[in-house]
């Protein structure tokens, strides 16, 4: 009974946030298995460890890779060596790679 409370409240999945029409950011097949939390051994300049991804993120790795004729772990790795040479490195390195796939998505090679 609360879920259903809690959906009519959301407008019941059909578009409609309180008050106001939206674009639902849920397609129908949405595939809920893309969040999850996939962990891959990577070497990163020759030092293993180990990343947590969500599924989508490696996907995206995937494609950034195809697009530069490279593995994954070479991607990683370049941005590994980027980051160091420019800000001297980062704290949360998955949430930069979260955020790279993001921008890459935002901004495609195609579109430059």
């Amino acid at each position: 009974m609360v879920g259903m409370m809690q959906q009519d409240k959301r407008g019941g999945g059909q578009g409609r946030w309180p008050g106001k029409q939206c674009v639902d950011p849920f397609k129908a097949d949405f595939d809920m298995l893309q969040i999850r939390p996939v962990s891959r051994s990577v070497r990163l300049n020759g030092f293993s460890t180990c990343l947590r991804l969500e599924a989508v993120y490696w996907g995206i790795l995937e494609r950034i890779a195809e697009a530069n004729r490279c593995s994954v772990s070479a991607v990683l790795s370049y941005v590994d060596r980027e980051v160091h040479l420019r800000q001297g490195g980062v704290r949360n390195f998955s949430g930069l790679i979260r955020v790279i796939c993001v921008a890459w998505l935002l901004d495609p090679p195609s579109a430059r």
